[in-house]
C-alpha cells in the first residue's frame, strides 16, 4: 500500500485545462506591469521592444515544449538541466526557476490589492494580497483538478474582459495619442531612445512570464505527449493576441503617460474614455480581478510544483516533497513559497530601491530568474540533443538549431541589458544564488539519498 506521503501526483489534467493553466499564468501580465515599459521607452518604443521579446517567447516555447514532452516531471527546467549538466545545472535551472515563480505572485497579489482599493478605498492593498494568498493557497491545497478548473474558468472570464476593454474604449481610440511622445517621450525616434527601449526588456517580458510553468504540471497530465504541445502552442497565441490588443487599445484612450506608473492601467485607461462613475469601469475593475487571480492561482500551482520536485530531489527539506494524504497535493510546498510570498509584500526598504516601485522591481527579481532559466533550458536542449540522440522526442523543436538557437541569444540580450539597467537587483540575485548554492553543497547526502530512493521505487538507475 501506498504511503500517504508517497511523493505521487494524480494524473488527471486535460489538454483544455492544461491550456487553460498556459493563458491562466500569463494573463495577469496583460492586466498590469507592462506599463512600467512605457515610462522608460514610450509607447512606440515599447512596442518595438514587445516584438522582440515575443518573437523570442514564441521560438523559446516551440523549442521547450521538445523538452517538455520528453521529460514530463514536476520538476520542469530543473530535470532537463540536470539530466543535461549534472548537479549543478539542476540546481542554477532550479534556483532561476523559483525565484521566477515565487516572486511573481507577491506583485500579482499587490495588483490584486490596488484593483480592491479602486473599488474600496479604505482597504490596505497589502492585506487584500495577504488576503488572496490564504484564499487561494488553501485552493491549491484542496486539489488540483479543482484547482485547475478553477483556472479554465477564471481564464476565461479574463479574456472575456481583456475584449470587453478593448470594446469599450475602441470608440476613443486615436492614433494621435499612440503616437504623441511614442519613442521615450519624443515625438520622433531617434539615438536617444534606444536606451529606454533596453530598460523596458523586463516589463516587456512580464507579457509571457511564467508560461513555460505548463511544464511543472506535466506529472499531473493524462496524455503529456499529445496535451502539451496543444496548450503551449494555443497558449502563446492566444497571449500574442492579447498583449496587442491590450497595449494598442490603451495607449490609443488619452494621455498613456497616467498609465506608466501604475499597478491598475486597464482601468485607468477605461476612465479616460467613460468617466469615474460609468458602470464599464466598475465592471472592469471587477471582472478585471479574474485575470489577475488566474495568474496569481496558476503560479502557486507552479512554484509549488517546483519546490515539490527539489525536495524530492533532496535539495530542499524533505518535508517539501510531502504530498497531502487526502487531496494528493504538495501542501508544505504551497505554504512555503506563500510565506516568502508574503514576506516579499512587505519588504518596503529591501525592495523599494533604484527609483522603482516595490512592485517593479518584484517584477524584475522576477524576470531575472525566468530568464537564467530560459538560458539553461535551452543550453540543455542542444545538450540532450547530441548525448541522448536516442531519447523519444514525441516532439522536436521546428527549424532546429535556429528556433532554440535565437531563443539562447535573444535571452542572453535580456540578460547582459537588464544587468546594465538594474545593478542592484542583480547583484541581489547572484547574492541569493550563491547563498543558494551553498546550502545545494551542504544537501549532497541527502540528494545522493533521495536519488536512490527514487531509483528504487522506480527501477532505474539514480540520476547523478
Amino acid at each position: 500500500m501506498e504511503h500517504p506521503n508517497s511523493p505521487a501526483l494524480n494524473k488527471s489534467l486535460s489538454t483544455l485545462q492544461l491550456w487553460g493553466i498556459a493563458v491562466g499564468l500569463v494573463i495577469s501580465g496583460e492586466y498590469f506591469g507592462w506599463s512600467y515599459g512605457w515610462a522608460s521607452a514610450g509607447t512606440l518604443g515599447f512596442l518595438v521592444t514587445a516584438c522582440f521579446i515575443a518573437l523570442m517567447y514564441a521560438t523559446f516555447i516551440f523549442s521547450f515544449t521538445e523538452l517538455t514532452t520528453s521529460i514530463p516531471h514536476a520538476g520542469g527546467p530543473f530535470e532537463y538541466s540536470r539530466r543535461a549538466f549534472g548537479p549543478v545545472g539542476g540546481y542554477i535551472a532550479g534556483f532561476a526557476t523559483l525565484v521566477e515563480f515565487v516572486f511573481a505572485p507577491p506583485a500579482i497579489a499587490l495588483a490584486i490589492g490596488a484593483y480592491l482599493n479602486v473599488q474600496f478605498p479604505a482597504l490596505n492593498p497589502k492585506a487584500a494580497a495577504v488576503g488572496a494568498y490564504a484564499v487561494f493557497m488553501t485552493l491549491n491545497i484542496i486539489g488540483v483538478q479543482i484547482a485547475a478548473t478553477f483556472e479554465l474558468l477564471v481564464t476565461l472570464l479574463a479574456i472575456f474582459e481583456l475584449l470587453v476593454f478593448m470594446g469599450v474604449v475602441a470608440p476613443g481610440f486615436s492614433v494621435a495619442n499612440l503616437l504623441k511622445g511614442g519613442w521615450s517621450g519624443q515625438d520622433g525616434f531617434s539615438a536617444a531612445a534606444i536606451p529606454g527601449m533596453f530598460a523596458a526588456i523586463p516589463f516587456a517580458i512580464w507579457f509571457f512570464l511564467a508560461i513555460e510553468g505548463v511544464a511543472m504540471a506535466a506529472e499531473e497530465a493524462k496524455d503529456p505527449k499529445r496535451s502539451i504541445p496543444i496548450a503551449y502552442i494555443g497558449g502563446i497565441l492566444t497571449l500574442l493576441v492579447l498583449a496587442a490588443g491590450v497595449m494598442l487599445f490603451a495607449g490609443a484612450a488619452g494621455d498613456w503617460t497616467q498609465l506608466a506608473n501604475i499597478n491598475d492601467p486597464l482601468p485607468q485607461a477605461m476612465k479616460l474614455i467613460v468617466g469615474e462613475q460609468s458602470g464599464w469601469l466598475h465592471m472592469l475593475v471587477w471582472l478585471g480581478l479574474f485575470g489577475l487571480i488566474a495568474s496569481f492561482h496558476g503560479i502557486i500551482l507552479g512554484y509549488s510544483r517546483q519546490i515539490f520536485a527539489l525536495a524530492r530531489a533532496g535539495v530542499l527539506p524533505t518535508v517539501l516533497g510531502n504530498v497531502h494524504p487526502k487531496f494528493k497535493t504538495p501542501h508544505w510546498a504551497v505554504l512555503a513559497g506563500g510565506a516568502v510570498g508574503i514576506a516579499a509584500i512587505f519588504s518596503d526598504e529591501l525592495i523599494s530601491f533604484g527609483g522603482q516601485t516595490l512592485t517593479a522591481n518584484i517584477v524584475t527579481m522576477s524576470v531575472f530568474g525566468a530568464i537564467v532559466m530560459y538560458l539553461i533550458s535551452m543550453a540543455s536542449l542542444f545538450k540532450l540533443r547530441r548525448s541522448e540522440p536516442d531519447l523519444v522526442r514525441p516532439f522536436h523543436a521546428p527549424l532546429f538549431p535556429w528556433f532554440p538557437g535565437f531563443a539562447l541569444l535573444a535571452a542572453l540580450v535580456c540578460l547582459v541589458t537588464m544587468i546594465y539597467y538594474n545593478t542592484l537587483i542583480a547583484g541581489l540575485f547572484l547574492a541569493l544564488g550563491v547563498i543558494g548554492y551553498g546550502y545545494f553543497l551542504a544537501t549532497h547526502a541527502r540528494r545522493s539519498a533521495a536519488a536512490n530512493a527514487l531509483a528504487d521505487a522506480t527501477g532505474t538507475a539514480p540520476n547523478p
